[in-house]
């Protein structure tokens, strides 16, 4: 097996990232909150995957699956880092899932956003869905003042997203202790990373499910499933 030919220091970091995985599991089985995020996470990736088969000869439409795609191979790659301690490099991920559901959530409220970002080729055209603009349409639109999709927005790209002195944060396993290098794996790094992506995925399965026709049979079973975790994540982190 080429595996074996592997140098050293690679087969190592795989076996020890592979270690990591098996400790977070165990931290995960432990908890009684932590696994509501994994059912929370799996029944979005399970909505997306679903929303993806729907025929349609609608470009606009197409362009929304292609987007719910990307969210799914995001929540499986941001999940499998967290679980192997790439904390931070996970949430680097949550940050571009962030994003997209940010403008995915403005085609959901204004339709034809969709075809001008299919066609936008100028920077002026393009200039309406930077994620700052982006942002304010969603604010406006919902009638938020508080700005708060931008703080947290600025907290992923603080954390995760630009070589700051306050990324450094997530590279000690123990909060004012040394960084380290390489992956590791502590209780409250695990919990604060899997909390945002299960808050996440609560925002990628509502408006995925939105662009599900509503008589696409296949997806009634995933729908259900997402509804009742959906209840029960509410219940324990937010009542």
């Amino acid at each position: 097996m080429f595996e074996e030919k592997l140098p050293d220091n690679l087969r190592t970091l795989h076996l020890q990232e592979e270690d990591l995985r098996s400790k977070a599991l165990e931290l995960i089985a432990e908890d009684q909150g932590l696994p509501l995020h994994l059912d929370m996470i799996e029944s979005a990736m399970d909505l997306c995957d679903l929303y993806r088969q729907v025929a349609t000869n609608d470009e606009d439409e197409k362009a929304v699956q292609l987007l719910s795609m990307r969210v799914f191979n995001a929540l499986g790659a941001s999940l499998k880092l967290a679980l192997s301690g790439y904390s931070q490099n996970s949430a680097l991920i949550m940050r571009d899932i962030l994003e997209t559901v940010f403008l995915v959530g403005m085609f959901q409220r204004d339709r034809t956003a969709i075809k001008r970002w299919r066609e936008a080729a100028s920077n002026r055209e393009k200039d309406e869905f930077r994620p700052v603009n982006v942002r304010k349409f969603l604010d406006d639109h919902d009638g938020f003042t508080t700005r708060r999709r931008e703080k947290i927005y600025k907290m992923f790209s603080e954390l995760a997203g630009h070589p700051s002195m306050n990324s450094m944060h997530m590279m000690r396993p123990v909060k004012g202790g040394d960084s380290v290098i390489g992956p590791f794996m502590e209780f409250s790094v695990l919990q604060a990373v899997l909390s945002e992506m299960g808050r996440l995925a609560v925002q990628v399965g509502e408006i995925v499910e939105s662009f599900i026709p509503a008589d696409f049979d296949q997806a009634t079973a995933s729908r259900a499933a997402f509804a009742e975790h959906k209840a029960q994540w509410i219940k324990v982190f937010y009542t």
